[in-house]
């Protein structure tokens, strides 16, 4: 392994490829203040901080889930991989036990812990993760051979096609006019043929459609927002985007449903699990809290976990209310239900607003002030919000989300600390981030805080590749690598 300081070149250096735009003085002077602060943070974490030729991007992200049984029935392009949750654990020898994921998202981490014959708590507030949770859930333990007959012969047999009744898709502001029209039919044909089957069955059907609704609409999923085709006719902003072959609903659904019956055949779950290795594998069970993390972490019982493994929202203004809109319309989330579940998130976009953190719990105050009292977060916000001020900013909402989204995280940091069993570790897979020129470290921020709160921190596994950055900070400030990492960091004994 290597060091950062042998892979990572100087910025001066990476920074040769762009031309920059000439800094004043004062924009300079904050920059300056937070590469200062930023460099003696790498110092105190020089040694921990370390470059695994081992770790790759198709490791830690959805992509080495593309073609693993049930976890690539839904592309949940957030989460990392099931190889990654095994692969660290069991260099672990966590083998045993119950481990949480306060940002369950699809599930990757539980489904991951429990083939290793652990337990698993997840804590997701978003309406698609859970479904995601409990269609698997239902599949792996309680589908019945008449249900895997049902599914059948709705592949073999499309009733939809000749459903007399629809029943209306929901619809948010977002996702108006996002199918073409013969497929929206077909949907709502589809969703009034199956409230006539069983509710494990519905649930399955429902599932399916929610795994291929990206495919046969108009829009991809593109970070921050839903893009949208030119052949969606959504005006100026979808003019010149063409996503490319748009699926046809029955050949999407057909191909979802014999996926997810290929991948596993009816049998009984211990007998589907033992057909391999000539045995029963005892697997672990899984827990899912739907609701917000901060608030569900609170009800967990101290020194009762022998891991986390979890990977928060990035503090990169994705906004997953959007991005996921069409699944969560289908779901039943309305207006008002959006905007609410955008702001429960951990502050993530630059619509979040500040969250009452001593209210919802006074003991925070110790995690709120070490937050606030970081010093490489501090030149960072000061640098933020004198753009802001200036007028220099592309949105003045991105101060507030920074400073919320480590106040927040602080505060999970916390609670994580106090559920975990002494000498417990915490996996936490993130990136960092870049405003107005100045780098994010949020790996050693984070990190200075947990140390702070409590944690050791034996290391920060980097990537060997650095995440890029957007064209327009580029444009602006040139191309500077940015670390992915995964922290370790352990509860003390």
């Amino acid at each position: 392994m290597k060091t950062i300081q042998q892979l990572t070149p100087h910025s001066a250096d990476i920074g040769q490829e762009a031309a920059l735009a000439p800094l004043d003085n004062i924009s300079g002077a904050f920059l300056d203040r937070t590469e200062s602060q930023d460099a003696k943070l790498k110092q105190q974490f020089e040694t921990r901080l370390v470059v695994s030729p081992v770790l790759t991007r198709q490791l830690v992200s959805f992509q080495a889930n593309k073609n693993r049984a049930s976890y690539r029935w839904f592309k949940y392009k957030e989460a990392f991989s099931a190889a990654l949750v095994e692969k660290l654990l069991q260099e672990r020898g966590i083998l045993n036990g119950h481990i949480l994921d306060p940002f369950a998202g699809s599930g990757t981490a539980l489904f991951a812990a429990n083939g290793l014959g652990l337990d698993s708590t997840g804590i997701e507030l978003l309406p698609i993760g859970i479904e995601i949770i409990h269609a698997r859930q239902l599949l792996e333990n309680k589908f019945r051979l008449e249900d895997f007959a049902t599914i059948e012969r709705w592949r073999s047999m499309k009733p939809w096609q000749s459903w007399p009744t629809r029943c209306t898709l929901g619809v948010l502001k977002i996702t108006e006019g996002a199918y073409p029209p013969a497929t929206l039919l077909a949907i709502e044909r589809y969703l009034a043929a199956l409230a006539n089957e069983s509710t494990p069955v519905q649930t399955v059907l429902r599932f399916a459609l929610l795994c291929i609704l990206e495919n046969i609409s108009y829009t991809r999923k593109d970070g921050q927002y839903l893009r949208w085709d030119a052949r969606s006719n959504r005006g100026q902003s979808a003019k010149s985007f063409n996503k490319g072959i748009i699926l046809d609903f029955d050949l999407a659904i057909v191909a979802k449903l014999e996926e997810i019956s290929g991948d596993l055949p009816p049998l009984d779950r211990e007998s589907r699990l033992s057909i391999d290795n000539q045995q029963p594998i005892k697997l672990g069970q899984t827990k899912i809290l739907q609701g917000l993390c901060l608030q569900k972490l609170q009800c967990l019982p101290s020194n009762s976990f022998d891991a986390v493994f979890t990977s928060p929202p990035y503090c990169n203004r994705y906004d997953y209310t959007r991005t996921y809109a069409l699944e969560l319309a289908l779901l039943g989330v309305t207006g008002d239900r959006l905007i609410a579940l955008r702001q429960e998130m951990v502050s993530c976009t630059v619509e979040n607003r500040t969250k009452a953190l001593l209210e919802m719990n006074p003991d925070w105050r110790v995690p709120v002030e070490t937050a606030n009292t970081q010093l490489l977060l501090q030149a960072i916000l000061e640098h933020l919000n004198n753009q802001k001020d200036r007028k220099l900013l592309n949105n003045t909402g991105i101060p507030r989300m920074v400073e919320g989204y480590f106040s927040e995280m602080a505060c999970a940091i916390f609670e994580c600390l106090r559920i975990l069993k002494p000498g417990a570790p915490l996996f936490m897979v993130n990136d960092n981030v870049r405003y107005a020129g100045a780098s994010i470290s949020v790996d050693l921020i984070l990190s200075d805080i947990a140390e702070k709160l409590g944690f050791q921190v034996p290391s920060i596994t980097v990537l060997q590749q650095g995440k890029g950055n957007s064209s327009q900070q580029m444009g602006v400030h040139g191309r500077a690598a940015l670390r992915k990492c995964v922290y370790i960091w352990e509860k003390l004994q």
